[in-house]
């Protein structure tokens, strides 16, 4: 499977996660919950953007992002519903891997050649 499908489902995924943990959250989930949700609801439209263009920054970027969220996220719901964390500074270090992921996409951003 191409990289861009790869990333393409598993935004769709993230999203269908989000919508999903967002109802749980309001039907007496914790904040852990709420906060995996709109993280993932935040990043699902765009990682689903970064699927549909070519530029290999910008798919790196997305990939920090992705593996980013989905360990932050994890973590947050790992300690909600496992009642522990995934590891020791899980979720910081998820955080800080979306960020990196975000300054990637800027960086890509302005060196990303145009096609037209």
């Amino acid at each position: 499977m191409k990289f861009d499908r790869f990333l393409f489902v598993a935004a769709a995924l993230c999203g269908a996660a989000g919508v999903a943990l967002s109802a749980a959250a309001s039907h007496g989930g914790s904040t852990n919950v709420a906060t995996a949700a709109n993280f993932l609801l935040f990043h699902a439209p765009v990682l689903i953007a970064l699927s549909l263009v070519a530029a290999r920054i910008l798919h790196i970027g997305a990939a920090v992002l992705l593996l980013s969220v989905l360990l932050f996220s994890g973590d947050l719901l790992a300690r909600d519903y496992l009642g522990q964390r995934l590891f020791p500074f899980a979720a910081p270090l998820g955080g800080t891997g979306m960020i990196l992921g975000w300054l990637t996409l800027a960086v890509g951003g302005l060196l990303a050649r145009k096609d037209s």
